[in-house]
């Protein structure tokens, strides 16, 4: 099976893609943004990232996002 890798700048994917198993390959800070990358030999990445979009997961991540906004401005 070749290997291959999945990257994402997305915080709250990558953490989704963790909690599925999938295995961090490194994590970075890069010029423009985030840059993690997973090992995607099993070529499932994509599918999981459609799964975070329809899950509450991405609903509590954007609630702990707004949050942190929120407690900042006051």
């Amino acid at each position: 099976m070749k290997s291959t890798t999945y990257e994402t700048s997305d915080i709250g994917l990558a953490s989704y893609l963790m909690l599925k198993g999938i295995k961090l390959v490194s994590a970075k800070r890069g010029p423009g943004g985030y840059q993690i990358k997973f090992d995607d030999s099993s070529g499932s990445c994509a599918s999981h990232a459609v799964d975070y979009v329809n899950s509450d997961f991405l609903r509590y991540d954007t609630y702990s996002k707004n949050l942190r906004i929120l407690l900042k401005t006051r």
